[in-house]
């Protein structure tokens, strides 16, 4: 008869999050994992498989709960500027809380593993694609509510608000002064207004 776990694997995922986050793929070793999770190597090889399968499980489960909460405001059936502008907003407040110098997971591995991994590769494309929907979804509805300009090209739009919210993200991780993130977010902003009725 099998031994009933003595852990539970989103609980895990969520410290493997964290750590993966403070320091990246490659700069975190079997054994840190090992005692950040608390369980010892074969349990863990034996739920998630090589490092690697555990940086995607990692991924996917910060796909899911993390970013749901984070994008939470463009992601609204209802979703317009309002929305949009409070997710700048969000990622702005981040460089100057406990998620400074931690970013967001994705970005990071963006940054480190997008070009050098299928299974990386993935999961950032899958963001990338989320993010830029999102944002073509508020904007659509912002120009029926008559906040965006008819003649407003939306994807290009969602393309330059998806791009520059990564690399806000990358500021937060880069630890960039405070006053530079959050400048950087109402500029980005500011595109809005230069495409709203009569601007």
């Amino acid at each position: 008869m099998s031994r009933a776990k003595q852990y539970d694997r989103e609980e895990l995922l969520d410290r493997a999050v964290e750590l993966f986050r403070r320091q990246g793929f490659n700069g975190t070793s079997t054994t840190e994992l090992v005692e950040e999770l608390g369980v010892n190597r074969k349990s863990m090889n034996a739920e998630f498989g090589s490092k690697q399968e555990l940086f995607e499980a990692t991924l996917e489960r910060y796909s899911q709960k993390h970013l749901s909460i984070v994008l939470a405001p463009i992601e609204q059936p209802n979703a317009g500027v309002t929305a949009i502008r409070k997710a700048f907003a969000s990622y702005a407040s981040a460089s100057e809380g406990p998620f400074r110098g931690r970013g967001c997971l994705m970005c990071n591995t963006a940054v480190e593993r997008g070009p050098l991994d299928p299974g990386s590769r993935r999961y950032v494309t899958a963001y990338f694609e989320r993010l830029t929907a999102g944002f073509g979804r508020a904007l659509e509805n912002a120009r029926r509510a008559g906040d965006i300009d008819a003649d407003a090209d939306l994807d290009e739009l969602a393309s330059f608000l998806t791009t520059t919210l990564i690399g806000v993200a990358a500021c937060v991780r880069a630890e960039a002064p405070v006053e530079q993130v959050q400048a950087a977010s109402r500029v980005a902003t500011s595109v809005l207004d230069a495409h709203a009725p009569g601007a």
